[in-house]
C-alpha cells in the first residue's frame, strides 16, 4: 500500500454534509486523516461519519455563522485530537434566482454573504488560533469561478466568492510568518444540490449539457475533492495565496469569440 497524504494529519470540515463536503471528508479519511464533520445538518452529518467510520470521522453540529459555534468546533478537534492541521471552509449557500436587482431583498443577500464569507473569515480565524503556536497549517477555502468572473450566479454569490479570494489571499499574507498557507478552489458547476435549484434542474440532471471547454469529461464533486485534498496536503507546501480552478479551463475562454 503507498503512503497515505494526510496519515497523522487532522481536519475540520465546515459544509462536511454536502455534496462537495462528504466527498472531501471521504477523500481525507481515505488518506489518513482524522476528520471533524461540522454542519447544521445533524442527521446527514452523523450517517457520513457511520459511512466513513466513527474511528476516523466525528460530527458537530455548527452554524458558521455563529463566531462560538465556530470556536467551539475547532476546540472540540483539539481536544479530541490534540491538534488541527487543515480547515477546509466548504460551507456555503445561494440564494434566489432574480432577473433584476431591483427584485432582490436584502436580508437574502446579508445571509449569503454571512455564510460564505463570514463563515470562512470565522473559520480562519480560529483555525489560526490554534495553528499559530504550532507554526504550520493548511487553511482550504470554498470559492468558485464566480470567484473571478461575473453574470453566472446571483449578486449576492458573486460578491460573496469574490470577497472570499479576497480573504483568501490577505490571510495568506499575515499568516505565511507562521508557516500556515491560505487557498482556495473554485470550481466551475459542480451537480450538486445548489447550482440544480439555482438553474431550476431535476434532481438527478447531471448538469453534463453545461458549457465547458474540455471535452469528453464532466466535473463532480469528488474532482473538487482530489484538489483540495493536494491543498491540504504537504504536496502543496510551497502553494499559498493561490486560487485553484477546477474549472477545464472555463475561465481562460470567451466562448462567443474564439479561433479554434
Amino acid at each position: 500500500m503507498g503512503r497515505k497524504e494526510l496519515e497523522g494529519k487532522v481536519a475540520l470540515i465546515t459544509g462536511g454534509a454536502g455534496g462537495i463536503g462528504s466527498c472531501t471528508s471521504k477523500l481525507f479519511c481515505e488518506q489518513g486523516a482524522k476528520v471533524v464533520i461540522a454542519d447544521v445538518q445533524d442527521e446527514k452529518g452523523h450517517s457520513i461519519c457511520n459511512d466513513i467510520g466513527t474511528t476516523h470521522a466525528s460530527f458537530v453540529h455548527c452554524d458558521v455563522t455563529n463566531e462560538i459555534h465556530v470556536q467551539t468546533a475547532i476546540d472540540n478537534a483539539v481536544a479530541k485530537h490534540g491538534k488541527l492541521d487543515i480547515m477546509f471552509n466548504n460551507a456555503g449557500i445561494m440564494d434566489s434566482r432574480r432577473s433584476s436587482i431591483l427584485q432582490n431583498d436584502i436580508a437574502e443577500f446579508e445571509n449569503v454573504v454571512r455564510v460564505n464569507l463570514i463563515g470562512a473569515f470565522l473559520g480562519t480565524k480560529h483555525a489560526a488560533r490554534v495553528m499559530q503556536p504550532a507554526q504550520r497549517g493548511s487553511i482550504v477555502n470554498t470559492a468558485s469561478v464566480s470567484s473571478v468572473l461575473g453574470g453566472l450566479t446571483t449578486h449576492a454569490y458573486a460578491s460573496s466568492k469574490h470577497g472570499l479570494l479576497g480573504l483568501t489571499r490577505n490571510t495568506a499574507v499575515e499568516l505565511g510568518k507562521f508557516g500556515i498557507r491560505v487557498n482556495c478552489v473554485s470550481p466551475y458547476v459542480v451537480p450538486t444540490a445548489m447550482p440544480r435549484k439555482l438553474f431550476n434542474l431535476e434532481d438527478d440532471d447531471p448538469l453534463d449539457n453545461l458549457y465547458s471547454n474540455l471535452s469528453g469529461v464532466a466535473l463532480k464533486p469528488e474532482d473538487v475533492a482530489q484538489a483540495v485534498l493536494y491543498l491540504a496536503s504537504d504536496e502543496s507546501k510551497y502553494v499559498s495565496g493561490h486560487n485553484l480552478m477546477v474549472d477545464g479551463g472555463y475561465t481562460i475562454v470567451n466562448e462567443g469569440l474564439t479561433i479554434f
